[in-house]
Formats: C-alpha cells, sequence, structure tokens
C-alpha cells in the first residue's frame, strides 16, 4: 500500500548586537532543544479500554481498505482517509510496528456475536496494517459515528511482533457526544487533546491525522 507524507532583522551597531545575542542565546538554545526531533521525550498516547467488540474472528479481509469487504464495496456513510506515524517516545519511527482499527458501521453495528450480527457486510469494520520505514500509516473507513450511549470514535490496538504496546480510542474533535461519553470525560486536558482529533472535510472525503506515541523498549 502506498502512504501519503502528511506535513533578518534590520542591521545594528556591533555592540548592541553583541548584547542582543547574550541576552538571546540561552532562550534560543532552549528553543532549538525543544523543536529538534529526538531531543527530550514525547508523551506516550493514552491508552483506553479495548471494549467488547474487538473480533472475535477476524474477517477474512484485513486490509488497510475497511470500504470493501472482499468482493463487496461499501456505499453508506461518510467515507474517511485516518492516518498517521507511529514512533517511541524519543521520536523514532516504530518501522514495522502493526497498526490495528476497528468501528460500528454508519448504523452503529459491529461485526461481533454480541451486537447481534447485524453490522453491513460491506464493511469491512476491522483493518491491519505494518507501518512503513518512517512510521508511517493509513486507512480508508468511516468517518466514525456514535452508538448506545458512545460518542463516535475508533478502536486502535498497535503491537510490535508479538508484543501488544498500545490500545486505545481515537474520537472526533467537536462532536457532540464528547462531554457525556463516560471515557472521554474522564480523561485530562492533555490525554483529551491527545485522542480527539478534527476530521476535516476534503476532495476525497474526510480526514483525520492521529499521531501515535507509545514505550517500546
Amino acid at each position: 500500500m502506498s502512504f501519503i507524507a502528511h506535513s533578518r532583522e534590520p542591521s545594528m551597531p556591533r555592540r548592541r548586537a553583541s548584547a542582543a545575542v547574550l541576552v538571546a542565546f540561552p532562550a534560543l538554545c532552549l528553543g532549538l532543544a525543544r523543536a529538534q526531533p529526538g531531543a527530550g521525550a514525547r508523551r506516550a498516547t493514552p491508552s483506553q479500554t479495548e471494549g467488547p467488540f474487538y473480533p472475535v474472528q477476524l474477517p477474512a479481509d484485513t486490509d488497510h481498505d475497511l470500504l470493501r469487504n472482499g468482493t463487496l464495496q461499501h456505499r453508506g456513510g461518510d467515507p474517511a482517509w485516518v492516518e498517521g506515524t507511529v514512533a517511541d517516545l524519543q521520536g523514532r519511527p516504530l518501522a514495522g510496528a502493526t497498526v490495528e482499527i476497528w468501528q460500528c458501521d454508519q448504523s452503529g453495528h459491529y461485526h461481533h456475536p454480541g451486537d447481534g450480527g447485524r453490522a453491513d457486510p460491506a464493511f469491512q469494520g476491522f483493518g491491519r496494517v505494518q507501518a512503513d520505514a518512517e512510521g508511517r500509516w493509513r486507512f480508508h473507513t468511516l468517518r466514525p459515528v456514535p452508538y448506545s450511549g458512545r460518542t463516535p470514535h475508533i478502536h486502535f490496538k498497535v503491537r510490535q511482533g508479538a508484543r501488544e504496546l498500545l490500545t486505545t480510542q481515537l474520537y472526533v474533535e467537536g462532536a457532540a457526544g464528547n462531554e457525556r461519553d463516560f471515557l472521554w470525560r474522564n480523561l485530562g486536558r492533555d490525554d483529551r487533546a491527545a485522542l480527539t482529533r478534527p476530521f476535516e472535510r476534503g476532495a476525497d472525503g474526510w480526514r483525520a491525522s492521529f499521531p501515535i506515541f507509545v514505550a517500546a523498549a
């Protein structure tokens, strides 16, 4: 699969210039240290419950395109590209890490026996990809919708080989149900910011970017 990489002052007398540099130097060094890739630890992406609907049996089709399940083409809901990177807490990409997502269909149903087998058969419901050399991953899926008391969300799981590194959920910025959702409501401010991302409309549907940082050591 392919990925899309996604995104002098006026002169002064010498004495005044020297004084300005001496004053600015500590702040400049601090700014560079914060800006340099790999400088300092990142904040780990918060974990969340797996929930009741991780597939009991994985579908035969588990690729990045959840809108095509085998020979069936999904036609409902709002198509969305959900993409991002996965890296360790030093900002180093986790090449080859496995990223999984699962979510309900446009009517709020999961491919799971606990949801009564009512999910749209044309919606794959689950996808799995490996991050590329730069840690990038990408899924073609649905903009998530609410179901039975939950605000719109997509479940995520990150693995490295046999190790499970993270299970979490991605939320939609500005969704009306966020404040009423018991899991979202119990997140702290920084954790909400890490897991709640804008879905923006583009020429090829909705699009959201979700950077993931995990402790991989």
